[in-house]
């Protein structure tokens, strides 16, 4: 994938994000530390794309112009639903968007196929419960189950990191809320999506800027798509890849556990701090990790995936 590939991927993605002109100013300020953050690889010079976009320099016709193969119009597609997916179900602006984009992009039954999975994903309930995490949460908190089920989603959405699928990096946002759901459920709180997602927001974490920065960097670092050189590529990129999720997941059930066996009492600025404190102590805990995600990766794939999400 070329450099011009990478640029015009990346501005459909932020593009996409913004495309229902509904984003709350902190999810807006979360896009922009993003990009700030992604700065500047393979050429690709985030915050300047984030400008071009907020300013309307730049448009999806002058993005798709930039697509130099089959494969990279496929991949700018996909992204673009993904971010459209992240907070939900599509809105009607963005629906239209992602319609002008597939015209634009000349994709057909493929496309329609990967929008039905996406819409799946972003539509499943969070009261299904993930196998992956082990046995459903008994009626009362058994701490020690919930740690333990913290630390298999937390390998798991790392694992999903490893992937070069764009749909992989997609289920993690709804792996978490099932995983915040589990936990308010053991503490005697019956939760729904709203609620899950205010308490993300919460704690700082935007859904679709989540999605966007995990995308991203599997992007920027030549993981993403089929353009990526398949699965399990190079040591050093799965590491930084795959230690955001696992450390984001890992400090949302550990704060989580806190916030609900604690009577909901701590403020959003103490749930902040307590947020940014975990992940830095989960960041150190990856590297004892990475060897069991990698693991974990090798016998995933996109319909394992889709499955895990739906609750099997």
């Amino acid at each position: 994938m070329t450099p011009a590939d990478t640029r015009a991927i990346v501005t459909i993605a932020v593009l996409a994000a913004f495309a229902d002109g509904d984003k709350h100013d902190r999810e807006r300020d979360e896009i922009k530390r993003i990009a700030q953050g992604l700065g500047q690889a393979d050429g690709v010079h985030l915050p300047t794309l984030y400008q071009d976009v907020l300013m309307k320099r730049v448009d999806t016709a002058s993005a798709v112009a930039q697509l130099g193969s089959a494969e990279a119009r496929q991949l700018a597609y996909e992204m673009a639903v993904c971010v459209c997916d992240a907070d939900g179900a599509q809105s009607e602006a963005e629906t239209r968007f992602l319609a002008s984009l597939r015209s634009q992009l000349g994709l057909g039954v493929s496309a329609g196929r990967f929008t039905a999975q996406a819409e799946e994903i972003a539509a499943a309930p969070i009261d299904a419960p993930a196998a992956a995490l082990g046995p459903t949460a008994p009626a009362a908190a058994d701490h020690v189950a919930l740690d333990q089920a913290i630390l298999n989603a937390a390998i798991l959405n790392g694992a999903l990191e490893l992937l070069p699928e764009t749909l992989s990096t997609m289920a993690i946002i709804p792996l978490q809320m099932k995983l915040v759901y589990r936990i308010g459920h053991a503490h005697g709180y019956e939760l729904d999506s709203g609620h899950v997602k205010d308490f993300l927001a919460t704690v700082g974490v935007g859904l679709t800027s989540q999605y966007l920065e995990q995308a991203g960097r599997k992007l920027l670092g030549g993981l993403l798509g089929k353009l990526g050189g398949g699965m399990l590529g190079g040591l050093g990129k799965q590491a930084v890849s795959s230690g955001m999720s696992f450390a984001t997941t890992y400090a949302l059930g550990h704060v989580a556990k806190r916030y609900y066996a604690g009577g909901r009492t701590l403020s959003p600025q103490m749930l902040k701090d307590a947020y940014a404190s975990v992940v830095a102590e989960a960041q150190n805990l990856q590297g004892r990790y990475l060897p069991a995600m990698q693991e974990k990766a090798r016998g995933l794939d996109a319909g394992k995936v889709l499955a895990l999400v739906r609750g099997g």
